[in-house]
């Protein structure tokens, strides 16, 4: 049995890092110039050499796939950049950048907003953030920031970001600094996605109305029946409509010319363009000849123009807002307590939850959410953390016990020692997370972004032929002037050119993993990997490791043995200096039970954990070593066969190669461990179990669950557990699913398809799985099966959905149905809203899922 912690071999990164909102505003260089030398010694010395940071770029104007390309394309062009990541419905990009004196955190916004007339602003992910708002006369504040500030911008009325150390300066010892004595806490602030898609929305909206207010008269001007006036009419009508062109398709002409000379894509920025600017520019020439007299068979619609752009802003809009509540919907940082109650010098008051700092100690009332990650100093409750780990039992807490953040706490007061601030506590990390994971492209996603690459300009060619194709019915067929024959087949043009849209393709697969990422938080299944989303309904073979993931993983002591003729209390003191700083369940059940004894541990040095095997140290120069009994040669010894012929898990311990206590081990089975592998069995799925354990141990636990011996493998090290899954990969169209508890699994869980981690505690940033289970339910596993499969049945429906909506509105359009049935140019603009809200509908249902 191994008694190392697997993390310890684990290459995963942290994921720990936290989005800031540090983004410019020209409106305040003054303040700006005040911070602007500002920088302490150390930290000059610090900038003066290139460093490698992870970025979050919050990205205001992307409405399609197409925005998103030019995003990436902008962001990939710069060489400083790499591991780009961009999603377009979390409106926000992540890669990692080589600062250098010119390319910084500070001016990557402005780059990237120059390159794609998108907005942006930086939200960093070093560091932590505090909004402040300065006196409207800020003196002059000094030569140097306070000890442990990073940066401070200016982010526009009358407020200031600041970056700082937490391990170096609190919040509250930054405010009550000199530095900062004008300075006043701001407003709390919308997270970062949800306020970019609060802003978005408001300004389609604003956009929307003013575009409405517009073309309402023109509307009344072409249908009422008012006076014959058609000059006076049709000159306002112009100057309404030129209004329109200007302020609300101004925009589309700035991104659309970007995108097509800087960026060399067509996109459906482009197509309104076209399309508005065909009818608009034909209206005024039709109103020119008017005027001058010579009135043309076909008079100018301006309403054409005007309700178009109108209607293309409604549906923008109806999207933009569905997006956006689709997102805010599934967002954990709701969980987050705004305020804490702090106890210092024997004294409460309560504070903003921002202005925590390490070494505080804050005070949890009966029915008040948990503000943070700590450990109980002092009470005994019940706590409710079903809002994070989805587990709905409530969980008794003692002092010493760790408590999350984002939990409810029931039956009693408590103390807390607060042991993470709340921008890094588990609901921020597994908000991180989950947005990663969002904003990672599964294999579906590829095959989406190239149907939407081809499709813009596979309109524009249909656009054409559909144009040549009416000129020549309205000249040869029909017998109509030239100029009726083109005024005619330039309505269809223009119907057939709007009425298409790529958006919904584009929105098939990420609005779907957005919301199965939010549900799958919502039922405690952590997705660190879109793909685990995307493969998980093919799952072919479950492996599971036994200790902590199959049993509870709360090991106790049943049997003992102290061999050898020296002081028991001596040999005790010794073993429990040796692991009593090991995670490891079976030594930390070991040490604990020595603790319960009265034992006081001695001093070991030179301590070593060997994954798959155990630990060893120097004790008064002569080696002590405990672990697998395999790996120590004892296991023929009487006395650690009579423990291992119990099938308890055995725990030996030497000292100079000699066998001086033995302990036998017994963990209870999950409740849930014999139901989740009979389920998994009736679909047909492959079960294995491997440990590290004793083969009598394991085969019983297999025979429990009624797995075959020819699936069990027992004293397996992290290499040996690796190799078993790298094997069952190579039968044919093999999915497999490891499920470990993170103890020595590192390894099985990467090379594994999916990696599945069971997390009973707060780190879950370290895993190196691709997902992992907040809760200690092994039902999460179907959750996951299921929720694939609900996702693959989304994404199918989304894809359909958009090729047949697509098919048809362009026939119709294009008047290739018999009957003169067709979509008037006027009302092409409503195909946005016609074929996007279905998609987003269908990925909103998964929330009414029940799993």
């Amino acid at each position: 049995m191994s008694c190392c912690k697997g993390n310890t071999c684990s290459a995963s990164k942290s994921s720990r890092d936290l989005a800031i909102n540090t983004s410019q505003s020209p409106q305040s260089l003054e303040l700006q110039d005040i911070f602007s030398s500002g920088k302490t010694d150390t930290d000059k010395s610090e900038s003066d050499e290139p460093s490698s940071s992870k970025i979050a770029l919050g990205v205001s104007g992307m409405t399609c796939t197409g925005c998103l390309v030019k995003l990436e394309r902008a962001l990939m062009s710069i060489p400083e950049v790499s591991n780009v990541k961009a999603s377009l419905l979390l409106s926000q990009a992540t890669f990692d950048i080589q600062e250098t004196d010119v390319l910084n955190e500070r001016t990557i916004s402005h780059i990237i907003a120059k390159k794609t007339g998108f907005t942006c602003a930086v939200i960093q992910h070093s560091g932590e953030e505090l909004e402040l708002i300065l006196d409207p006369q800020v003196p002059d504040l000094g030569d140097k920031w306070p000890t442990g500030v990073i940066d401070i911008i200016s982010i526009g009325q009358g407020r200031v970001s600041v970056l700082y150390k937490p391990r170096i300066v609190g919040a509250r010892d930054l405010l009550s600094d000199r530095f900062f004595r004008n300075a006043s806490l701001a407003p709390q602030s919308a997270p970062p996605k949800v306020a970019s898609g609060r802003a978005s929305t408001r300004k389609s909206l604003y956009l929307t109305i003013l575009s409405a207010i517009l073309t309402i008269p023109v509307l009344i001007f072409s249908y009422a029946p008012l006076p014959k006036h058609e000059i006076l009419y049709g000159g306002i009508s112009c100057g309404l409509a030129t209004l329109v062109q200007t302020f609300i398709v101004g925009p589309f002409y700035l991104k659309a010319s970007k995108a097509l000379f800087s960026s060399r894509m067509i996109e459906m920025d482009l197509v309104v363009v076209l399309s508005t600017t065909v009818a608009y520019v034909y209206s005024v020439i039709a109103y020119s000849f008017l005027v001058s007299g010579k009135p043309l068979p076909t008079r100018e619609f301006f309403e054409t123009s005007t309700l178009l752009v109108t209607l293309i802003m409604v549906g923008r809009t109806v999207a933009e807002y569905a997006r956006h509540k689709a997102i805010e919907s599934i967002s954990m940082e709701s969980l987050q307590n705004p305020s804490a109650i702090i106890i210092e010098d024997d004294r409460e008051r309560e504070i903003d939850a921002r202005l925590l700092q390490y070494n505080d100690t804050f005070k949890v009332l009966p029915e008040m959410s948990i503000v943070t990650d700590g450990v109980i100093q002092d009470g005994v409750t019940e706590v409710d953390e079903s809002m994070v780990t989805g587990e709905v039992a409530l969980i008794v807490k003692k002092p010493g016990m760790p408590i999350i953040a984002g939990s409810i706490n029931h039956a009693g007061t408590i103390t807390v020692k607060l042991t993470r601030l709340p921008s890094e506590n588990t609901i921020k990390t597994i908000s991180t997370m989950v947005d990663e994971a969002k904003s990672s492209k599964p294999n579906v996603q590829a095959i989406a972004d190239r149907v939407a690459g081809y499709f813009v300009p596979g309109v524009l060619v249909t656009t054409a032929i559909v144009f040549v194709a009416w000129i020549a019915i309205g000249h040869y067929v029909r017998h109509q002037t030239s100029s009726t024959a083109v005024i005619n087949a330039m309505t269809f043009a223009i119907s057939t050119l709007i009425v298409s849209c790529p958006c919904a393709i584009g929105l098939a697969v990420p609005m779907v993993i957005l919301i199965a990422g939010g549900v799958g938080a919502r039922h405690g299944l952590i997705f660190k990997s879109p793909e685990a989303i995307e493969i998980g309904r093919k799952v072919s073979h479950v492996i599971f490791d036994k200790t902590g993931t199959l049993t509870q993983g709360r090991l106790s002591v049943v049997e003992k043995d102290y061999p050898q003729d020296v002081s028991c209390l001596e040999t005790l003191s010794i073993i429990l200096g040796l692991i009593t700083n090991s995670n490891h369940p079976v030594s930390f059940a070991v040490a604990g039970y020595l603790k319960g004894q009265g034992i006081k541990p001695r001093s070991v040095t030179d301590i070593t954990a060997i994954p798959g095997k155990g630990i060893e140290g120097i004790f008064s120069g002569t080696s002590i070593c405990a672990g697998n009994p395999y790996w120590l040669g004892v296991e023929e010894n009487p006395r650690v066969h009579k423990i291992i012929s119990k099938k308890l898990t055995t725990f030996c311990v030497t000292m100079s190669g000699d066998l001086i206590a033995v302990f036998g081990l017994k963990d209870g089975l999950r409740s849930d461990a014999i139901e989740t592998v009979n389920q998994l069995r009736k679909r047909n799925i492959e079960i294995s179990l491997i440990s590290g354990d004793n083969l009598p141990v394991v085969r019983e636990l297999a025979t429990s669950l009624g797995i075959p011996p020819q699936n069990t493998r027992s004293r397996c090290s992290p290499a040996d557990k690796q190799d078993y899954v790298r094997s069952s990969l190579e039968a044919p169209n093999s999915v497999v699913l490891f499920c470990g508890d993170g103890t020595n699994d590192a390894v099985a869980l990467a090379q594994a398809s999916i990696g599945l981690h069971i997390n009973e505690g707060t780190d879950v940033a370290q895993s190196a799985a691709d997902a992992i289970l907040m809760r200690p339910s092994l039902k999460g596993i179907l959750t996951l099966v299921d929720l694939s499969n609900a996702f693959w049945r989304r994404i199918m429906f989304n894809f359909v959905w958009s090729f047949v909506y697509n098919v048809f509105a362009i026939l119709l359009a294009a008047g290739a149905f018999p009957g003169n049935a067709r979509i008037p140019p006027q009302y092409a603009g409503l195909g946005e809203l016609v074929s996007v809200l279905p998609v987003i509908f269908v990925a909103a249902g998964l929330r009414l899922k029940k799993f």
